[in-house]
């Protein structure tokens, strides 16, 4: 036989309201048995019948229980609060970096020539001086790239120096080796041997 699905909502009738709250408490109090055997679990289960009768369970205590809750719950709430404190601080560092960008661009723009209108004396003076600073320290930055490039290049020509030394040498090298070979080597008149060779009766 099929069961019907259960309405969820309170039993009128007064015996079946209490004929299902008996079955219910003791598969109840019976699922809490086997999670704590099962898994190994802290449970404690406590369930007042409409009459106010207490029924519970505990794997361990269900004193030790409660208070090993209040604790948790004691410690989530500190937690969600320093949370929504850490929350908040970064809320006002976004707000205090929004603004420094806001100045750093505004501040760039002057430099770059752009509303100036709006601007005093002073402030003027000041982007002035800023100016003359940066182009300073540009200059000196520059300069210490060439002198860094010229010891380079120096480097480079001792280099090539060196090596132009070495192949001057083993140029001159083999020139001399060619002219002692020509010195030993004997002429072509020397090694070319004259000789007739005649055919025929004595000439007169």
């Amino acid at each position: 036989m099929v069961r019907g699905k259960t309405q969820m909502k309170r039993i009128e009738n007064a015996t079946s309201r209490q004929v299902t709250f008996s079955k219910r408490r003791s598969g109840l109090l019976k699922k809490a048995f086997e999670l704590s055997v099962l898994c190994d679990a802290e449970v404690a289960l406590i369930v007042f019948s409409p009459k106010g009768k207490l029924y519970e369970f505990a794997s361990s205590s269900a004193t030790s229980t409660i208070e090993r809750y209040q604790k948790n719950i004691k410690n989530l709430c500190l937690g969600k609060k320093m949370g929504q404190h850490h929350s908040q601080q970064f809320e006002e560092e976004i707000a205090s970096l929004r603004k420094k960008i806001e100045l750093l661009q505004e501040t760039k723009r002057k430099f770059m020539g752009d509303g100036l209108d709006s601007s005093s004396i002073d402030e003027l003076q000041q982007i002035e001086s800023q100016l003359e600073k940066s182009i300073s320290i540009i200059r000196s930055r520059k300069s210490l790239l060439f002198r860094e490039q010229i010891d380079q290049l120096k480097e480079e020509e001792k280099i090539l120096m060196k090596e132009n030394e070495q192949l001057q040498k083993k140029y001159e090298g083999q020139q001399l080796e060619l002219s002692i070979s020509r010195q030993t080597l004997p002429s072509r008149r020397e090694r070319e041997v004259e000789t007739h060779l005649f055919i025929g009766p004595p000439q007169s």
